[in-house]
């Protein structure tokens, strides 16, 4: 029962931390280096607390590794702030890598939400563009509707719709060339659209990827890295 209270309590402390993680990447893009220190330095707790064997431990420090690499090669790219690194790396310690996947996929989808709709806001107004900005709007909407839509799944397990609500859809729309005009046509208009954000942009833009990564590590959280249910944590 001690060692379930304890992994709670940690788990908790976890939690925490991401939601600061998340508030001082929103107000001063930078992710404190003790808050990704503490993360990471109790991580073997963690692992005392829910019984990990050395192999399972010896993963973890694996997924970690090569979570810093990878995001280290994105540092370098200038696609990760080195905040968001050490944050991502520090989460690799805490998730079994099926969960970790999520936090990926979560996360991944959420900057990319949200990088769209900062540029629609960084866009520089020309006079004269007025259909131009609507349509680069729209197209922007679209893509945050997406990301949302891509989120649902990955986040609950469930699918958004059902197969079988989508066959009257289906057997509606056309078939073979005139599918395929129209759908190019639609692609061409979004590409046009999402293409004019990216030219009338002020300056970088500077996405708190940090905001993503907390997001996702707490929804994942939430939903699956509790090792014991509270009855059997009652139980001992």
């Amino acid at each position: 029962m001690l060692s379930g209270l304890i992994s709670y309590a940690l788990l908790a402390a976890l939690a925490t931390a991401l939601l600061i993680a998340a508030a001082t990447d929103l107000r001063r893009r930078e992710i404190d280096n003790w808050l990704n220190l503490a993360i990471a330095l109790a991580a073997p707790l963690y692992w005392l607390s829910a019984g990990m064997d050395w192999v399972a431990v010896l993963f973890q420090i694996g997924l970690a590794g090569l979570t810093f690499v990878i995001a280290c090669t994105l540092f370098a790219l200038r696609q990760m702030g080195g905040g968001d690194v050490k944050l991502l790396s520090a989460l690799a310690l805490w998730f079994v890598p099926g969960s970790f996947l999520q936090v990926i996929v979560i996360m991944g989808v959420i900057g990319g939400a949200a990088s769209i709709a900062m540029a629609v806001f960084n866009m520089q107004r020309i006079p004269g563009e007025s259909v131009r900005n609507a349509l680069s709007t729209l197209c922007a909407a679209l893509w945050v509707l997406g990301a949302c839509a891509l989120i649902y799944p990955a986040a609950t397990g469930r699918p958004l719709v059902n197969a079988d609500d989508l066959l009257p859809v289906a057997e509606a729309l056309p078939a073979g060339w005139p599918l395929l005009v129209a759908a190019s046509a639609v692609l061409a208009i979004f590409l046009a659209g999402m293409m004019h954000i990216f030219r009338r942009q002020r300056g970088a833009i500077a996405i708190p990827y940090g905001v993503a990564i907390s997001a996702a590590g707490l929804w994942v959280l939430a939903r699956s890295t509790i090792p014991l249910p509270l009855t059997d944590l009652m139980r001992g």
